[in-house]
C-alpha cells in the first residue's frame, strides 16, 4: 500500500523556526513530548496516512517542511465535539521550497506532488529572503 501526505497552512509562523520554537516550548523540556496539531476533520485516508505520510507546512505561502505523522488521537475538548489529533515526529525535516496558494484546513498531498526534503547538510541553512525563495519557486528553480 501506498502512502499520502497531508498539507496545511502554518498559522502564526512565518518561518520553520518559528514552528520548531513554538514546538520546543510545548515540550517544556519533557523527553517523551509529542507534537500534535488538532484539526475538526478527521482523514478518510487514515490507513495511507499512517503508511508514512507527512505534514507538511505552508509558511507565508510556500512549503518549507514537513513532519512525519506517527498516528491519530481522537480529541474531545469542552464543546464535546470529536477532533483529530495529528501526533507528529518531533523532527521537523525542512524541504525544497514549493509554492501553495492560500486554502482553509488541511488537503490531500500525493507523494509525487510533495517537495522533496532538503539534503541533511542543508537542513540547517539559513533561508533564502522569503520573495526570492518564493520567485524562484514558482518558476521551478527550487
Amino acid at each position: 500500500m501506498s502512502h499520502i501526505n497531508l498539507v496545511k497552512l502554518c498559522v502564526g509562523a512565518e518561518a520553520v523556526e518559528d514552528l520548531t520554537a513554538w514546538q520546543k516550548m510545548r515540550a517544556g523540556g519533557d523527553p517523551d513530548y509529542e507534537p500534535r496539531h488538532v484539526t475538526r476533520m478527521w482523514p478518510k485516508r487514515e490507513e495511507e496516512l499512517l503508511n508514512g505520510g507527512s505534514l507538511y507546512w505552508v509558511f507565508k505561502g510556500v512549503i518549507l517542511a514537513r513532519q512525519r505523522v506517527v498516528r491519530l488521537d481522537e480529541v474531545v475538548r469542552e464543546d464535546g465535539i470529536r477532533r483529530c489529533g495529528l501526533v507528529l515526529d518531533r523532527e521537523v525535516v525542512r524541504t525544497h521550497a514549493a509554492p501553495r496558494r492560500p486554502f482553509q484546513g488541511w488537503r490531500y498531498l500525493k507523494p509525487e506532488d510533495a517537495p522533496r526534503d532538503l539534503p541533511k547538510g542543508r537542513q540547517g541553512e539559513s533561508e533564502l529572503p522569503r520573495e526570492l525563495e518564493t520567485a524562484l519557486a514558482e518558476i521551478g528553480i527550487l
